[in-house]
């Protein structure tokens, strides 16, 4: 659902400023459809080169995935009322509430709620792919929402 209001927040947002032409649609659902690809695909490519032993399947990486469009929408928004220093803040806010929130759940769903204590090293590369997925969540929000705010 988040997914399909970014597309239609993203034409909005280039109708208010005369940019927007039919194939924007696509090119914009197309742009963000193989990012999430992309991104489901390298997580799925850490858990087995870390050979992490969890629950999480394909579904549930596509679903942690799909979080940052919230944000996306927000910063969007946020931007079209107060314009790119707006659109910076609530980039920051939100990339930040998204990185923690990520960090949390795929620590807990991966590593499970007993590796609080001193990690060995699977599990120090287990925290390290979940850091890094958190830590790219950002840069693919403002891949994909920049040109939208002007």
């Amino acid at each position: 659902m988040a997914f399909i209001t970014y597309v239609l927040l993203a034409g909005m947002a280039l109708g208010i400023q005369k940019r927007f032409s039919p194939e924007v649609l696509g090119l914009c659902a197309s742009t963000a459809l193989v990012w999430i690809v992309l991104e489901v695909l390298a997580l799925l490519l850490g858990v087995y080169l870390a050979t992490v032993r969890s629950d999480l399947s394909t579904f549930h990486l596509l679903a942690y995935s799909g979080y940052k469009y919230v944000g996306m929408i927000l910063s969007v928004l946020t931007g079209l009322l107060f314009g790119s220093d707006g659109y910076y803040v609530a980039l920051a806010w939100t990339s930040s509430a998204l990185m923690y929130f990520i960090v949390r759940s795929l620590r807990t769903a991966a590593l499970g709620p007993d590796s609080m204590g001193d990690p060995a090293p699977r599990q120090r590369l287990q925290l390290y792919l979940t850091l890094g997925a958190a830590a790219f969540q950002p840069l693919i929000i403002y891949w994909l929402t920049f040109h939208l705010v002007r």
